[in-house]
């Protein structure tokens, strides 16, 4: 996908978070993030919001962590969130195509790093702000919820600090209905290893996943449960990614 496409998403995302946050209401619990409740929610993305922003603005080359957001509720806190959700679309609007500077894992660039991961962050948390409001979620389109799959597997989980891990070696397939995807990932002792496309088909999997781009995001992002997508082979591979795959 364009770095246009991911700013607009997240323009749009960002929006339809802050509206369903309001709807729900500060005390609102939040289900899909255990021990949360909208106020924390809105707290924990606008922090994110703010961190990225700096790194793209001010061009950091190194980590720098997040800064602890004010103790706001009410108005005060959608407020912030507001501000904080417009200087980050705004900052990756004006930015130039060669920015330079740290990114969590690595993409095309910084830019498209930074614009992506941004998208997903704030969809992801829009869901959250849509489930405990009640009602349907807002679908996400199959082109932006097979690259946030893709995120997933060969970003998130490709890292050190990944915890999907078994001492049995097992290898778990994730396949869309309704897009051409899929991605093989071999699990082990170590990082997770994804290989996405027909490469690896010759290779027999353990688990299979299987749904609409949309249900598989979803569920493989811990928004909803694995059981929402279908499943065959050992339900014990597709146990593992659930328990130990979470991202907040």
């Amino acid at each position: 996908m364009e770095i246009s496409e991911h700013v607009s998403a997240l323009a749009t995302e960002g929006r339809a978070l802050a509206s369903a946050a309001r709807d729900a209401g500060p005390e609102a619990p939040v289900t899909t993030c255990p021990g949360w409740r909208i106020r924390d929610l809105i707290g924990h993305t606008s922090m994110v919001h703010r961190w990225a922003t700096a790194f793209v603005v001010e061009g950091h080359r190194t980590y720098h962590p997040m800064e602890e957001e004010p103790e706001l509720d009410g108005d005060a806190l959608f407020d912030r969130f507001t501000e904080g959700h417009r200087l980050l679309v705004d900052a990756l609007r004006a930015a130039p195509a060669d920015l330079e500077c740290w990114t969590i894992f690595s993409g095309p660039s910084p830019l498209a790093f930074w614009a992506r991961r941004q998208a997903h962050e704030t969809r992801i948390h829009r869901v959250d702000a849509e489930s405990a409001r009640g009602g349907p979620l807002t679908p996400v389109a199959p082109p932006h919820a097979v690259d946030g799959i893709d995120e997933l597997l060969t970003g998130f989980h490709a890292r050190d600090r990944s915890r999907v891990r078994t001492e049995v070696p097992r290898t778990l397939r994730v396949r869309t209905v309704d897009a051409d995807a899929v991605w093989t990932v071999r699990l082990s002792a170590g990082p997770p290893v994804t290989v996405r496309g027909a490469a690896d088909l010759d290779t027999s999997a353990d688990c299979t996943l299987s749904g609409t781009a949309d249900e598989l995001y979803l569920a493989l992002w811990n928004r909803r449960p694995l059981t929402s997508v279908g499943l065959s082979g050992d339900p014990e591979v597709a146990g593992l990614w659930e328990r130990n795959a979470a991202v907040i």
